[in-house]
């Protein structure tokens, strides 16, 4: 295994002092609510690091696992909301940029957060102790840091996840935060049993008729406005019913809105009764569309970033393409 020094960040944290300091209690590793790889490829490596460390813990699910994650969680401890039981145990969050995003059932059982590991650029550091680390391309690197830096050697399923982790929220190793020390990290993970031909074949390769269909229904959405600079597309009320599919089933669409050549930034919006989740995606952070989605109570990064707000897509749309507007003309000012 290449050694890989801890950052001098991670140095300043003292991981192995705070985590000898957790000896004897019971962790509830928490996600965020709608989970992706980066958050269940934490959750599931955390629960298992600490396990290894002889602290009791398991991952809490608010939302279920999606079908394509199913495969890489193995036998770690997961506990749905409604089944835990929180008297003596305290939250670590991972990848939640906010305390809220870990779910209303879940905040209400655990209203305090021990530790909260994260990259988002927008994580105000909501718990006793915080590693946010903005520049880092998940959630399942800067884990994946603590880890091999520290001397742990991570099981092939811990491996796997973390790999799943990276590799999802680089967009398979395509987005501006992807570095060298990405790849370094990635190879000491293979050499722990990572499989990146199994991990692309579970997440790419197994698609059903019905996110085909969905797909086929989002495209068709696809809107070009601000002389090319923006592309939205859209998932109707009513679409995940008529091809019998589920919102996990969208995750990724918003990508095809921002690889058209010439597009500054790709918008997704998901309409469900009365309310819109929009993801906003761009090809470069000059134009930080975390502060756009902070306008709607979002957050995220500063290449990718989302929102919920009250409303119909026909509503909102000319509302968001104003904000647009004034926002790439204040980007391109500023660069």
């Amino acid at each position: 295994m290449t050694e890989l020094p801890l950052s001098p960040l991670l140095k300043r944290e003292n991981f192995q002092k705070l985590v000898d300091s957790w000896k004897g209690k019971k962790l509830a590793v928490c996600g965020h609510l709608r989970p992706d790889g980066d958050c269940i490829g934490s959750q599931v490596a955390f629960c298992r690091f600490l396990l290894a460390k002889g602290i009791e813990a398991a991952a809490i699910k608010t939302d279920p696992i999606p079908r394509n994650l199913e495969s890489f969680v193995g036998d770690t401890p997961y506990i749905d909301v409604k089944d835990f039981d929180p008297a003596g145990w305290e939250m670590v969050a991972v990848d939640c940029a906010d305390e809220i995003r870990v779910g209303k059932a879940l905040r209400e059982k655990l209203p305090t957060t021990l530790f909260n590991v994260d990259h988002h650029i927008s994580n105000p550091g909501y718990a006793e102790h915080n590693l946010i680390m903005a520049h880092s391309c998940a959630t399942a690197e800067i884990l994946s840091e603590l880890f091999l830096s520290l001397g742990h050697h991570p099981d092939e399923v811990t491996a796997n996840a973390l790999y799943v982790g990276i590799a999802t929220d680089t967009g398979q190793f395509r987005f501006p935060s992807t570095s060298t020390r990405t790849f370094e990290i990635c190879c000491n993970l293979c050499e722990f049993g990572a499989n990146p031909a199994k991990v692309a074949t579970f997440l790419y390769e197994q698609e059903t008729m019905g996110r085909m269909q969905l797909l086929q229904s989002f495209l068709s959405t696809l809107k070009l406005s601000l002389d090319g600079k923006v592309c939205t597309g859209c998932i109707l009320d009513g679409e995940y019913e008529r091809t019998g599919t589920s919102n996990e089933d969208s995750e990724g669409f918003v990508d095809y809105a921002r690889a058209i050549e010439g597009v500054r930034v790709g918008v997704f919006l998901e309409e469900n009764k009365g309310k819109i989740k929009g993801s906003l995606r761009c090809k470069d952070p000059i134009f930080r569309v975390d502060t756009i989605a902070k306008q709607f109570d979002g957050g995220g990064h500063a290449c990718a970033a989302g929102f919920r707000v009250e409303s119909t897509i026909e509503e909102f749309y000319p509302k968001l393409v104003r904000i647009l507007e004034d926002h790439l003309q204040n980007s391109q000012v500023a660069g």
